[in-house]
């Protein structure tokens, strides 16, 4: 079959790559699909790993954006409340993946535009300019939300990055990462540094190796162990101030590292197919899923008077009531088209001009997007 050239670099990234046909692997067996030139098979791995993301983003996100007991007498940080437990697994441990992959999907991006023989700088010009106003009108219901300093950080760190070799962009991703956490104990101010992160992470082609071997997710699964055991054990000595701490930041990072190495590695076993069916549709409308899971988020709390209630059970139950709904629409979805509404939208805008929706009948859902690539691999 014919294969796509792309051109060469001039910082030390590989020269010559080709982009074969799109293979679907499954336990039982291999379908290959010829991907259309200029498209890009979708990498399974990162699928799966925005699903997961946004399952723990929701658990985050759902007590501040209903106020969640706000007009009752607060209640201390412990390991015998929820709030503790959240603080522990869930703060600051999924919201950096979500910011890593997002600096993936960016580097990704501009290969494509390279392969297309575009000008990939001003597809990614185009495509943070139009997060913006999506991210400013999420702040309306949702202050604080990512979206925006994922488009502003862009603009301002990530695009001139491009510029820079990659040894740089590493470099810098370290720099600013460690400083986001020294001085504000993690939160929005990683933004920078992860989305530089995953720019290096591309650039480096360890993206290319996901899901294709298990020792390096081994090895850092067990660097991530041996940081994250002593810096949980500090954070819990002082739980009811790391909200924001250094060593609840660092404890997030090496948290979120676990939870990303497991997620990887158990994408090597018999379990790929259960977590590709219960994350993966999920992951492919992330956009759509965490937009509109604020809306979501915010009618359950009104009708339920959350800001009156503490009834984390009520809410864990709504939390995973919102993700059930949003799985049953996104695979509903996919059976059709290629990719969710705002993707649908997004990309439309970013690439300026019409791109396919409706779904080609016999086509497999995932099997082509245009934004990611590479070949899914079977369970090892």
């Amino acid at each position: 079959m014919p294969t796509a050239q792309v051109p060469a670099r001039d910082d030390g990234d590989a020269v010559t790559r080709r982009l074969p046909a799109v293979v679907d692997v499954h336990p039982e067996g291999s379908r290959t699909r010829e991907a259309p030139l200029g498209a890009r098979p979708r990498i399974l791995a990162l699928d799966v790993l925005r699903g997961f993301a946004l399952c723990g983003i929701i658990l985050v996100n759902i007590a501040p954006v209903t106020s969640f007991g706000r007009e009752l007498p607060p209640s201390p940080t412990t390991l015998q409340d929820p709030t503790g437990w959240l603080q522990l697994l869930v703060q600051q441990r999924f919201f950096p993946l979500f910011s890593l992959l997002f600096g993936i999907s960016f580097s990704l991006l501009l290969e494509s535009a390279r392969q297309r023989g575009a000008r990939e700088r001003v597809v990614l010009l185009r495509r943070l300019i139009v997060l913006l106003p999506l991210g400013v009108l999420h702040q309306l219901l949702q202050p604080g939300e990512a979206l925006t300093f994922y488009a502003l950080f862009g603009l301002l760190i990530l695009l001139p990055s491009t510029w820079l070799p990659r040894w740089a962009v590493a470099l810098g991703a370290g720099l600013l990462v460690s400083v986001a956490v020294l001085l504000t104990g993690g939160g929005l101010p990683l933004v920078p540094g992860l989305l530089l992160l995953g720019s290096a992470l591309v650039r480096y082609g360890v993206v290319d190796r996901w899901g294709s071997t298990t020792r390096g997710p081994a090895v850092l699964l067990l660097l991530f162990t041996v940081v994250a055991v002593p810096a949980l054990v500090q954070q819990v000595r002082t739980l009811p101030q790391s909200g924001f701490s250094i060593s609840s930041a660092v404890a997030g990072l090496a948290l979120a590292g676990v939870y990303t190495t497991m997620v990887l590695l158990l994408l090597r076993t018999r379990l790929q197919r259960t977590l590709a069916t219960g994350f993966r549709p999920l992951g492919r409308m992330a956009l759509t899923n965490y937009v509109s899971a604020t809306p979501l988020m915010l009618f359950a709390g009104h009708a339920l008077d959350w800001p009156r209630s503490d009834s984390w059970a009520q809410l864990f139950l709504v939390a995973v009531g919102i993700l059930v709904i949003q799985w049953v629409f996104s695979v509903l979805w996919l059976r059709r088209f290629r990719q969710g509404p705002l993707e649908y939208l997004w990309r439309t805008a970013t690439w300026m001009q019409a791109q396919p929706m409706k779904r080609p009948v016999g086509t497999a859902a995932g099997a082509v997007d245009d934004d990611v690539r590479l070949q899914e691999r079977g369970a090892g």
